[in-house]
C-alpha cells in the first residue's frame, strides 16, 4: 500500500475519533448511531495508524507530500 495520507489528515481523523468516543462513552451519542459512529471512529484511528485511506483512490486524492 502506497502511503496517501498527510500528517494534517491523521491529525484531524485522530481527533475526530476522540471526540466521538467521548461522546459514546458519557452517554451524549448511543444507540444505533453511537455504535455506528463508533466504528468510523475506529476505521478513522486505522487509517491513520497506516496512513493510507482506501476511499482516496477512487477520487484521485492524495494528501500526503511527495518527496521530490
Amino acid at each position: 500500500m502506497k502511503k496517501n495520507m498527510g500528517t494534517i489528515d491523521k491529525v484531524i481523523r485522530i481527533l475526530v475519533a476522540v471526540i466521538i468516543a467521548i461522546l459514546f462513552f458519557t452517554n451524549i451519542i448511543s444507540g444505533a448511531l453511537g455504535i455506528v459512529l463508533l466504528i468510523l471512529a475506529a476505521v478513522f484511528v486505522l487509517t491513520s495508524l497506516i496512513s493510507f485511506c482506501p476511499l482516496y483512490i477512487p477520487f484521485g486524492i492524495d494528501t500526503c507530500k511527495k518527496k521530490e
